[in-house]
């Protein structure tokens, strides 16, 4: 398992290639990224993402390490940036590796639930009218109730 929380952009294909040929057992790697979005008015200028170091690396394990236990895994990956990002550019990294496909789908399903609800990330959008901080959504706490 591999947790990362960094200011820099990181390689996607070279994250996913190193992760897919760690364990010659795996059968399926499952890969998710996401991206800085615009907003529904276009007129997105940035994002700035906050964290408490140490609490936020420890909560992200947490997390992994609850998927891990549920689901039979190879191995975990989350990467996870913080400080000002621009639209488009790649916010953060999932993958999941197991013997087979159900269980590489469902823990990377998982994964990104409890991130996007639990993990201790604080953004704030900043457009031409200013900056805001992100409220939760009630429909990304609806989404863990399934697990």
């Amino acid at each position: 398992m591999r947790i990362v929380v960094q200011d820099a952009p990181f390689d996607l294909g070279e994250e996913a290639g190193r992760f897919a040929q760690a364990d010659a057992g795996v059968g399926a790697v499952v890969t998710f990224t996401g991206i800085v979005r615009n907003t529904a008015a276009g007129d997105l200028k940035a994002m700035e993402i906050e964290h408490y170091p140490g609490m936020t690396e420890a909560a992200l394990t947490e997390i992994a390490e609850r998927a891990q236990t549920r689901w039979s895994l190879s191995d975990v990956l989350v990467i996870h940036r913080h400080g000002h990002l621009t639209p488009g550019e790649m916010i953060m990294m999932v993958a999941t590796a197991a013997p087979h496909r159900a269980d590489a789908f469902a823990a990377a399903e998982y994964l990104m639930d409890y991130l996007k609800s639990r993990a201790p990330f604080w953004k704030r959008e900043i457009t031409a009218d200013g900056a805001a901080w992100v409220d939760a959504k009630d429909e990304d706490e609806a989404a863990l109730d399934r697990w």
